[in-house]
C-alpha cells in the first residue's frame, strides 16, 4: 500500500496546472517573459484599464499571479497563495465581466475558473505531495484559511472600488454627441 492516493495525486495535478498559469501571467507582468509587457508595459495597461498607479498595480498583480503560482504548485504556504491568487483573479474578473461570462466575448470565464480553482486549493489543502506536507503544515492551519481570505477580500475590494469609481468619473466628465453625424 503506498502512503500516497488518488486525492493527493489529483490535488499535484489541480497545483502543477493552476499554478503553473498563474505563474507563466506573473511572469508576462513581472518580467515581460512569454510576450508579456513587463512591469512598465503592464503598468501601462493597468492604467487604462482604470487601475491606478499603474506600475504599483502591474507589480501587485504580478507578485499575486507569479507567487501565488509557484506557492501552489509547490505545495507551500496553501493558504496565502491560493488567496493572493484569487484577489488577483477576482481583479481581472472585474475587467472581464463587461463582456459576459465567455472568454471567446472577452469575459470573465477564464478569470474566475483560475481564481475558484485557486481558493478551492486553498481551503481544500495541497495534499500529501507538497511542500507543505514535508514541512509538517508549519504554514499550512486551518486557522490560516480564513485569515488568509480575511485579508485578501479587503485589499480586493479596496482596489477593484477604487478602479470602479475611477472609470465613473472619467465618464462622467465625457459628453455624448447630442446628434449623429
Amino acid at each position: 500500500m503506498t502512503c500516497y492516493d488518488r486525492r493527493d495525486l489529483g490535488l499535484l495535478l489541480l497545483r502543477l496546472g493552476t499554478g503553473g498559469v498563474l505563474a507563466a501571467h506573473g511572469a508576462q507582468k513581472l518580467f515581460g517573459w512569454f510576450g508579456g509587457g513587463g512591469i512598465e508595459g503592464t503598468g501601462q495597461f493597468m492604467e487604462s484599464i482604470g487601475y491606478a498607479p499603474g506600475r504599483a498595480s502591474a507589480t501587485a498583480a504580478g507578485l499575486a499571479e507569479a507567487g501565488g503560482g509557484v506557492l501552489l504548485a509547490l505545495g507551500l504556504a496553501t493558504p496565502a497563495a491560493g488567496a493572493a491568487a484569487a484577489g488577483a483573479m477576482a481583479g481581472a474578473s472585474a475587467v472581464h465581466t463587461p463582456n459576459g461570462f465567455f472568454n471567446q466575448e472577452g469575459g470573465f470565464e477564464y478569470a474566475a475558473s483560475l481564481g475558484l480553482t485557486a481558493a478551492g486549493l486553498a481551503v481544500a489543502g495541497p495534499g500529501r505531495l507538497s511542500l507543505d506536507h514535508v514541512l509538517g503544515h508549519a504554514v499550512n492551519r486551518n486557522w490560516m484559511i480564513p485569515v488568509a481570505f480575511a485579508v485578501t477580500a479587503p485589499a480586493t475590494t479596496a482596489a477593484v472600488g477604487a478602479r470602479v469609481r475611477r472609470l465613473r468619473k472619467a465618464k462622467e466628465g465625457e459628453q455624448e454627441a447630442l446628434f449623429e453625424e
